[in-house]
């Protein structure tokens, strides 16, 4: 009988992190990498920590949901970098690191000596990356603002909405972990490490992508079509006799997949509509159509109808009911203080590579031992726990 196979260890299995950013976009960039196999050193305030540990409820075990959806996969080390005993074991954390990330504002990390020159000047192939809000700007950067600056508000929902989630900051994670990435293969590859700049505002235009490229073009403002397309006909939602339901024919075939399913070949026909410009063009006269079409029967039979006639559509799901209908989008890991914890897996695997789960830490949890692999002795990690330069997670009660 043949043993089962092992997994591979993730492929920045070795890599450290040293990870100083805190909130969402640098958390979620470095859950990514510690997804790779990356061994993620979280550095937080003694005293509060990441700021999204206060961001509830919800709580699990007195952490908050927020904090939780960001940092699994870490080791926390809770340190007083403004201390100079706190700043300079973060200089050695930093000195034997593969990468190191920070979203302070600007000229925080340098007043701090945690600044890029002086990384490298002790660790001259790091890989520093650095997210702001504004490129090039001493203003904080929050997800409410960069929507409200960068177009999202304009063109979401009845306008100005917001979108429900922190689209910028993942965006801007998202970004940052593929750059860090392709900074380490590069050094991988003989070349230097260096600099890696983020920021959430670019990474929120430069998600605009079709937007911004149809505004460039045309020289007109974009226009908030709430759940339509712009550029796409029909791809939107639809009332159906007991709710609604997304259609999205995205081509020619598609449209007349879905003209025979719901029995109008005669719209397929239509030289109006025969195109996806002309039903762009004539987009009110063919959504009356469908809409009246759709209101005869509940949004089950719609959906369920379209779906064997291949046409892609959907069934509006809140975010609960969304996880529980697709398997596999979620695993369990025992927290020291929630027990079985439910998270949401990446959207992404590597091969056969696996980055086996490790709860989020509680604030501190790793300090001493991360202490002792710096080099700090018992005596000096006892007095500067004393002095609140540092904290050690105390351990958690019996459930």
């Amino acid at each position: 009988m043949t043993a089962p196979q092992t997994p591979a260890p993730g492929p920045l299995a070795g890599i450290r992190v040293a990870d100083f950013s805190r909130v969402l976009a640098g958390p979620y960039a470095t859950m990514i990498l510690a997804e790779l196999g990356a061994d993620v050193v979280k550095v937080e305030h003694p005293g509060h920590g990441d700021d999204t540990r206060a961001w509830g409820p919800p709580y699990a075990g007195g952490e908050a949901a927020y904090y939780l959806a960001l940092n699994r996969g870490k080791r926390s080390i809770a340190l007083d970098v403004k201390h100079p005993s706190g700043g300079e074991i973060a200089r050695r954390l930093c000195a034997g690191a593969d990468v190191v990330i920070e979203n302070f504002r600007p000229g925080v990390a340098e007043r701090l000596g945690l600044g890029y020159e002086t990384v490298r000047g002790g660790n001259p192939d790091v890989v520093y990356c650095s997210i702001s809000g504004f490129p090039g700007e001493d203003r904080p950067g929050f997800d409410a603002t960069i929507q409200a600056e960068s177009g999202y508000m304009h063109i979401t929902g009845e306008s100005p909405s917001k979108v429900g989630v922190a689209i910028t900051d993942v965006l801007a994670g998202l970004n940052a972990a593929v750059a860090i990435l392709g900074a380490l293969h590069r050094r991988a590859s003989g070349g230097p490490g260096g600099r890696v700049e983020v920021s959430l505002l670019g990474s929120a235009l430069s998600g605009l992508v079709n937007v911004a490229q149809s505004a460039l073009i045309s020289g007109e403002e974009a226009v908030a079509y709430g759940n339509a397309h712009p550029a796409v006909v029909p791809y939107q939602t639809f009332h159906a006799a007991d709710g609604r339901f997304v259609v999205a024919a995205g081509n020619d075939r598609l449209f007349r997949a879905l003209c025979g399913a719901i029995g109008r070949d005669d719209l397929a026909a239509d030289p109006r509509f025969s195109t996806n410009a002309g039903r762009v063009r004539h987009r009110e006269a063919l959504i009356a159509e469908l809409e009246a079409v759709f209101a005869t029967r509940g949004a089950e039979e719609w959906t369920t109808l379209l779906d064997a006639a291949g046409v892609p559509t959907g069934k509006i799901r809140g975010v609960l009911e969304a996880l529980r209908a697709a398997p596999g989008s979620t695993f369990q890991v025992e927290h020291p203080t929630a027990g079985p914890l439910d998270l949401v897996r990446t959207g992404f695997t590597v091969g056969d590579a696996r980055h086996d789960a490790v709860p989020p830490p509680l604030l501190g949890q790793h300090t001493f031992d991360l202490l002792a692999e710096l080099g700090v002795g018992d005596e000096d990690a006892a007095r500067l726990a004393h002095e609140g330069v540092v904290r050690q997670a105390p351990a958690p009660s019996a459930r």
